[in-house]
């Protein structure tokens, strides 16, 4: 951070304010201390009878790969209806949203993952500008290699083994830097 955003002073030294246990940001000018905290990424596990809706990126990182809708929450906005506003810009899905399902730290990339299940109310669905295109699929159709991200892939597999037991439990989890 070179420049102050309160006062636009740049007079801002990395340093632990009094008080603290860790460096941050501070303005020499104006004393405003800034803080960086992790980025909230909301999602939903669309599902429709034993299918899942999956979005191929039109955007990077991992364009070309199959997804499940999600997107950093916007302020002024909950968790539920940002994932559901992701669900409609990626792929114009009218969902009806059951319970948080999954909940990821990703400490490596500051970003917390909160991902719901959500029932497709009709098939009326298909790409936005962030999709090259929408799909159902059936567990063995689920295109694994190609899925973007980790989180991703560790949800449907949570998916898959909890819907033959036809119970839904919060799954938590920390995500690791691979080596």
């Amino acid at each position: 951070m070179k420049f102050c955003s309160r006062c636009g002073s740049d007079a801002v030294t990395f340093s632990i304010p009094k008080g603290d246990d860790r460096p941050r940001h501070l303005c020499s000018n104006c004393g405003a201390i800034h803080y960086i905290n992790p980025r909230v990424i909301v999602g939903v596990l669309p599902y429709l009878g034993d299918r899942v809706m999956l979005c191929r990126r039109a955007i990077e990182p991992r364009r070309g790969r199959w997804t499940l809708p999600a997107g950093f929450m916007e302020n002024g906005e909950t968790s539920e209806e940002g994932a559901l506003r992701e669900s409609w810009e990626e792929a114009r899905a009218n969902i009806r949203m059951d319970d948080l399902y999954s909940v990821y730290d990703i400490p490596h990339i500051n970003q917390v993952y909160l991902m719901y299940r959500g029932e497709l109310t009709d098939t009326n669905f298909g790409p936005g500008p962030e999709s090259l295109e929408v799909a159902l699929f059936r567990k063995g159709e689920i295109p694994w290699p190609e899925i973007a991200f980790p989180i991703m892939h560790k949800t449907l597999e949570h998916y898959f083994e909890d819907s033959q037991l036809g119970h839904y439990p919060l799954h938590r989890g920390v995500i690791s830097r691979k080596l």
